[in-house]
């Protein structure tokens, strides 16, 4: 894998794009300021076809992770078992244990995810972003409101005129 080149000589993030299956319940989480995270952990087997058959490869593990729009999508459409194509920039995560010892881990930092649809079907379903405010017209940031045939899903009537803007949830 080689780091991209920003023409300047200057490296830049070291994008990957990798298959496989969601290997557990997503794990989804609000922290300060609104800010929203889901993390997973995907399971990839390489198959390799060697004298007339085709053999499993070991599994590899990597944790992805995202946030904001992507993380709430990602709540409302992944499974266990799921069958998905990731896209992002490829990360080490370093900590050292209570013994003082340095460990590293690769992780994705997810910008794209979506169903592998060489291996099954899915019905795509767009979402909107609208502007939240709270009660004094401040905006709050943004949130995922589910659009359906036209509709604004759950957040239907809550738009504020033609600005985008829904009530900030309480």
């Amino acid at each position: 894998m080689e780091a991209e080149c920003d023409g300047k000589g200057k490296q830049m993030d070291s994008m990957i794009w990798m298959s496989g299956n969601v290997g557990g319940d997503v794990e989804f989480r609000t922290v300060r300021d609104g800010l929203v995270y889901a993390d997973f952990r995907l399971g990839c087997t390489p198959r390799y076809w060697r004298d007339g058959e085709w053999v499993d490869a070991a599994m590899t593990w990597i944790p992805v992770n995202c946030n904001q729009a992507l993380a709430e999508n990602i709540r409302a459409s992944l499974r266990k078992g799921d069958a998905v194509v990731v896209v992002g920039r490829l990360r080490t995560s370093r900590w050292n244990d209570s013994e003082g010892t340095t460990h590293e881990r690769l992780q994705i930092e997810a910008s794209i995810v979506g169903h592998d649809l060489s291996r099954g079907v899915a019905r795509f379903q767009r979402t909107s972003r609208v502007q939240a405010v709270d009660d004094a017209g401040k905006e709050t940031g943004s949130r995922t409101a589910e659009v359906a045939d036209g509709s604004a899903g759950p957040d239907e009537g809550a738009e504020t005129g033609a600005t985008g803007r829904v009530p900030a949830a309480a």
